[in-house]
């Protein structure tokens, strides 16, 4: 827990930011899920927690006062109070403690000015530098190890619980990609679209053709997701991925993905990403085209139950009505699991996406 932005007595709506909290993958900005008033902080600032742990109680507006609040933590400073001390993860702290650095010396690179481990390290390398946006772009090595871990535990999971099964197949996107560049040539450049957005829009509209796609294995049994919550994998540039969540892509315009998409990327990359974007993905979409891969067999996310990847888009030979031509094409790869689907339902579901991304004036 890095810092609390809310108090006891303070009402809060769904959505709102009440808490920073500290990640192998960086800073994460805590969202409220219900609406109602902090009744107590349980989680004190500069304490390290197990994922899961309750951090606050919130009492909704009909619920009556609990006696615990008035044996609750003794409350953190509301946001004015707190933006007059220096905000410093728990890892920097610590660290500055063991090497003698002065954090009020220390320019902060996190969200808001949070002080990270990195700034503290390179402190203590230079000490007459301040740390520059551009230094935090690039962690230390035991933060680079951590975040691998995480990444090969849950990979190792996955292979381990999930039993794979995986499809592909090549989908002709000549009217998608013409589609595209005559809507761009319409726009100015700041509002063209790229080809990701009708890829995860086509993903997207294809679940509510076989929902099975979309939703969680849990306790033995698959769980449909409340929306379609669109995981992009995102490749750091300091190594290490993130598959943060577009929500409902299902409902939103092309432009409103398009700009939550550029947000997300550069959000996921400075390191700061809010709860619900790393924890509600209900499938999840890799795109390795533009590393020049054509196809790619993706291990899905537990506990999601589907991935679905693209890769680069190709010039090949193509029939059509009996005429052989040179089409754009695109693979589209799932990789499903077995336990909540089959290769029917799988097949039907890769082909809905083809036959979405062959109109793409609907998405």
């Amino acid at each position: 827990m890095v810092e609390w932005r809310v108090g006891p007595g303070d009402r809060v709506a769904r959505g709102d930011i009440v808490a920073l909290v500290e990640t192998e993958k960086g800073l994460i900005e805590v969202e409220i899920f219900d609406s109602g008033v902090i009744e107590s902080l349980v989680v004190p600032p500069g304490t390290k927690v197990p994922v899961g742990t309750v951090l606050a109680t919130i009492r909704a507006d009909a619920e009556p006062v609990r006696a615990a609040a008035a044996t609750a933590p003794p409350a953190a400073p509301t946001p004015p109070m707190a933006a007059a001390r220096l905000r410093v993860s728990p890892a920097a702290r610590r660290l500055a403690e063991e090497s003698g650095v002065d954090l009020a010396t220390v320019t902060g690179t996190g969200p808001e000015g949070v002080i990270q481990k990195i700034d503290v390290q390179r402190a203590a390398a230079a000490p007459e530098a301040a740390a520059t946006p551009e230094a935090a772009a690039t962690p230390a090595p035991d933060r680079l190890a951590a975040m691998r871990r995480v990444i090969a535990a849950a990979m190792a999971r996955s292979k381990r619980e999930i039993p794979h099964y995986y499809l592909a197949t090549d989908i002709d996107v000549s009217r998608a990609m013409a589609w595209l560049e005559a809507e761009n040539a319409r726009r100015a450049v700041p509002d063209r679209l790229l080809p990701s957005v009708l890829l995860l829009r086509a993903v997207a509209l294809a679940v509510q053709d076989v929902p099975e796609m979309n939703g969680f294995w849990v306790d033995g049994a698959f769980r449909a997701g409340a929306g379609v919550h669109v995981g992009v994998a995102i490749s750091l540039r300091q190594g290490g991925l993130v598959a943060p969540a577009i929500h409902d892509v299902d409902r939103k315009r092309a432009d409103d993905v398009m700009r939550e998409l550029l947000d997300l990327v550069k959000r996921a990359r400075a390191g700061v990403l809010r709860s619900s974007e790393v924890s509600d993905a209900t499938i999840t979409v890799t795109n390795l085209g533009d590393q020049g891969v054509e196809t790619v067999f993706g291990v899905i996310y537990p506990p999601q139950v589907a991935l679905v990847g693209f890769g680069r888009v190709v010039e090949r030979p193509w029939a059509s009505g009996g005429m052989l031509g040179v089409r754009p094409v695109v693979t589209a790869s799932l990789s499903a699991d077995h336990r909540a689907s089959d290769g029917h339902r799988g097949g039907r579901f890769l082909a809905s996406i083809a036959r979405r991304l062959e109109e793409p004036e609907a998405l």
